[in-house]
């Protein structure tokens, strides 16, 4: 385990403009394995992603219930697994790392909001910074920065929060839906790998774009199991045909 965390650290190390590095999100062991066979070099699921394929709306899946299908996914590949555990269900940060480390993930997107609302900055910096002590280096820690989805969308803040949890241990920090054009001011206040959410309908600017701008990598949310699903029942209609 100790050498595909290291291989997933390296891997966010150095990454040139314009090469960020690409985490496409599985939601299954099928799904994993068909990313790793298209060349990624690992991977990082999204819980709403994974919630959708367990039958639970974003946000209600059971904590045992992830645990198991990130297990499931770390089992089907031989590549690095990141996994989002949302806001970490409550446990503390001695057991929710245990379970990651049972799981086999090499590290874990750790959400600031709850309910659609933003936590305490500097508690939630306390706490990551506990998830960090317990985890040392057996984990690589994505800390997500939702002002631009629950707060006010103001960079600063976004930047002080960032801050905050870069202090704490935080390996990478992940201002989920963040505009394009900030992106220049935030690489250029957070110190450290900047995490980016990459679209996948083409209306977006490419990944190549992105890093262009800022990104470090790019992860995607649910958004390739969204795009399969839709897929899926275009077909199905055709079938029906």
């Amino acid at each position: 385990m100790s050498g595909k965390v290291e291989l997933f650290r390296s891997l966010h190390r150095r990454r040139q403009p314009g090469d960020p590095l690409v985490l496409p999100g599985p939601w299954d062991a099928a799904s994993a394995r068909a990313l790793v066979a298209a060349g990624f070099p690992a991977l990082a699921t999204p819980s709403a992603g994974v919630a959708a394929s367990l039958g639970y709306e974003d946000g209600a899946t059971p904590a045992d219930e992830m645990f198991a299908a990130v297990a499931r996914i770390v089992r089907a590949v031989d590549v690095p697994v990141s996994a989002d555990v949302e806001g970490g269900y409550g446990l503390a940060p001695k057991e929710l790392v245990e379970r990651l480390l049972e799981a086999g993930a090499v590290g874990c997107n750790l959400e600031d909001s709850e309910d659609g609302v933003l936590k305490d900055p500097r508690r939630h910096a306390e706490w990551l910074a506990e998830v960090r002590s317990v985890a040392a280096d057996r984990l690589f820690v994505n800390a997500r920065v939702d002002v631009f989805l629950h707060g006010d969308g103001d960079p600063e803040r976004a930047i002080e929060r960032a801050a905050l949890y870069v202090a704490a241990g935080a390996d990478c920090v992940y201002p989920i839906m963040a505009p394009a054009e900030v992106l220049p001011l935030l690489r250029s206040g957070i110190q450290g790998p900047v995490n980016v959410l990459g679209r996948l309908d083409g209306e977006g600017p490419s990944p190549t774009a992105l890093g262009e701008l800022g990104a470090t990598r790019i992860t995607f949310g649910p958004g390739l199991q969204r795009w399969t699903a839709l897929a899926l029942e275009e077909r199905a209609v055709e079938l029906k045909r």
